[in-house]
């Protein structure tokens, strides 16, 4: 198998994968922010920005219409589950930010990597006509609207 290659994904998960790249780049932001030296709290209130908008809506979606696909006792869905509970955890935590904007910006990675390369390939796998049809009804936010408030990245 080559690993080089891109995975192929269903049209009804590609919203969901489109989010998952904004994910992606919320991890690269957050990252330079810390290479720039600009302050935790700047970071901060961007990433609070994003958790509200896009990634609440975005965990809510999966577990309502895609990971039903696979099951509550599925290891991969109680392992994906598990991390959307963690990342909201360190999305919460006003006390220690430094350290879990440095936790978001990993964990954040590694779970995304982890659906795109596992678990949205088993759900491609194992879903159903009717299951694929709910997928499709998900009203995915497709245009990332950016907020630019305070783009520190770009500093």
């Amino acid at each position: 198998m080559n690993k080089d290659k891109p995975i192929e994904r269903k049209d009804y998960l590609k919203p969901l994968s489109r989010e998952h790249h904004h994910g992606l780049l919320l991890c690269w932001k957050i990252r330079t922010g810390f290479t720039k030296g600009i302050s935790p709290e700047r970071i901060k209130a961007y990433a609070d920005w994003f958790y509200k908008t896009y990634l609440l809506p975005h965990f809510e979606a999966e577990e309502k219409y895609v990971f039903p696909v696979l099951g509550n006792e599925s290891d991969l869905i109680i392992k994906a589950t598990e991390e959307h509970r963690q990342l909201t955890d360190l999305f919460s935590d006003n006390a220690e930010i430094e350290n879990s904007l440095k936790n978001i910006q990993t964990k954040l990675e590694d779970h995304i990597r982890f659906e795109e390369r596992v678990l949205f390939n088993e759900i491609q796998n194992s879903a159903t006509e009717e299951e694929i049809e709910l997928m499709q009804k998900i009203h995915s936010n497709d245009k990332f609207i950016e907020n630019t408030s305070d783009e520190f990245w770009k500093n």
